[in-house]
């Protein structure tokens, strides 16, 4: 297990080391007051201290993404592990450092008012229609999934329609109620159950010696699927995920001091390429090779893994308790995505929040809108999640490289792994069936000539904002706190 035990090693060594190099390229200034006390309004802007901010963040962004993901993604093999570490150092953890600052510097701001100021007005409106339904479909995804996991748990004693009920209902409390009355208050615990089970796992995947191969670049997919580009897609969360884009606005509001940006937006990003670590690792170990692996995913799909590596690796009791801190991950996700969504409706609006009656109207609709979805194949929802998940991490990482152009900084820690990413994602709509289904060879020809137009347009549209001197943050010069 060299290769697994490498690759957490490298994840924590990224955080002290380009993490820091990041921090120092974005630049901090801790003497400049945070949104949580100039925008303070009780309801979204509350300033929490950082184990509080560090815990909601790593729940907001870890849905069953790091876990679900890298258990399908292991079925190409070892070469899982490349994209989890790469990824999450030089692209997710950047994508989620950049998109937390910047908007802490704008007012706590969403990634569609960020992409409108950063990369054009109409920008404003397609990465609004991205956003909300990226948020929607997480919501829904994250729905369906902690409820299926707990309907097998209880042995199916208490109705599916039930549990999915009981969890709308707790989201809807969480959308609307001020984030320090439920939110704030319950996710330490389910962070300390979180990274209890994923811990145990690991744990227990060193001491039965589990056999985890070794780094190989070979394809081990049983169905033949390309790695390129479907495995940027299969393992999106734990490497890279435009979800958390629509995250880390929530945090951006509750952060005391930019000294604890690096914390809280990279450092939980490398906990979860952790994680992905652990349950790409349990998937590749315990279920006799890939065939077997593959056999259980077709019968019961990601769930059924959990639970069978869950039970294998800890016994019946301890099993429980990870698929329990595996359950919580997407509720956690499920809840602050609709609380997202209604706060990025109400900004693209301009609907205040300080009354419960307009967060009320925003967020029923969304609710309902929810509940059809839930009709609908998850293999379906998943898919046009995956495709609109990266699509969105793309735009966040242009929304940064932008910014650091426009400062004169070294953009290109957001702009290389946005260009790449940009040229799978144009790959894989062209490619695929839910897509315009073309040819591979033929959807890389796009991809490739598609990602040179689009990033021509960006060097021109810097260059313009260059000489326009454009803002690339709010004055606060004159907010005190005795004010």
């Amino acid at each position: 297990m060299y290769t697994f035990l490498v690759g957490i090693a490298l994840l924590i060594i990224g955080y002290f080391t380009y993490g820091k190099i990041v921090e120092g390229i974005f630049g901090i200034k801790p003497d400049r007051p945070t949104p949580a006390y100039v925008n303070s309004d009780g309801v979204d802007y509350v300033p929490m201290n950082i184990p509080k901010n560090s815990l909601i963040q790593l729940l907001n962004i870890a849905g069953t993404g790091p876990i679900f993901g890298p258990v399908m993604g292991a079925l190409y093999g070892p070469v899982a592990f490349i994209w989890i570490v790469v990824g999450c150092i030089f692209a997710g953890a950047v994508h989620d450092y950049l998109t937390g600052m910047i908007s802490i510097r704008n007012r706590g701001a969403h990634l569609p008012e960020l992409a409108s100021r950063f990369l054009g007005k109409v920008m404003r409106h397609v990465v609004n229609f991205f956003a909300v339904l990226l948020l929607l479909l997480v919501g829904t995804v994250f729905v369906s999934t902690p409820a299926s996991l707990l309907h097998l748990l209880i042995d199916g004693k208490v109705a599916l329609g039930m549990i999915i009920g009981a969890i709308f209902i707790y989201y809807l409390f969480a959308t609307l109620l001020p984030i320090d009355k439920i939110i704030g208050r319950l996710y330490p615990y389910f962070g300390a159950l979180l990274l209890i089970s994923a811990l145990g796992v690991g744990i227990g995947l060193v001491v039965t010696s589990a056999s985890i191969p070794e780094l190989s670049l070979t394809n081990f997919h049983p169905d033949g699927a390309p790695i390129l580009p479907l495995l940027f897609f299969t393992i999106s969360c734990g490497a890279l995920s435009g979800f958390h884009a629509t995250q880390t606005p929530i945090i951006s509001r509750t952060t005391q001091n930019e000294r604890q940006g690096r914390k809280i937006f990279y450092g939980m990003m490398i906990t979860e390429g952790i994680i992905a670590m652990i349950w790409a690792a349990a998937a590749m170990s315990v279920f006799d090779g890939y065939n077997g692996l593959n056999d259980i995913l077709a019968a019961g799909g990601p769930g059924a893994v959990v639970s069978e590596a869950s039970t294998a690796l800890l016994g019946a009791i301890g099993g429980t308790l990870a698929i329990l801190g595996v359950v919580v991950l997407p509720i956690t996700s499920g809840d602050t995505a609709f609380r997202s969504a209604r706060m990025i409706i109400a900004e693209y609006l301009n609907i205040a929040q300080r009354k419960i009656s307009n967060r009320l109207w925003i967020a029923i609709p969304l609710f309902a809108v929810s509940v059809v979805l839930t009709q609908i194949d998850f293999n379906l929802l998943w898919r046009y999640f995956n495709w609109a998940n990266q699509s969105t991490a793309v735009i966040a990482l242009f929304v940064g490289s932008m910014y650091l152009y426009i400062a004169r900084k070294n953009y290109f820690i957001a702009l290389i792994p946005g260009t790449f990413m940009l040229i799978m994602v144009i790959t894989y709509i062209l490619n695929a069936p839910i897509g315009f289904n073309l040819r591979l060879n033929i959807s890389w020809i796009g991809g490739f000539v598609g990602t040179a137009i689009l990033v021509a347009l960006f060097f021109h549209a810097g260059n313009k904002a260059r000489r326009n001197r454009l803002p690339i943050e709010d004055d606060v010069s004159g907010w005190s706190r005795g004010a």
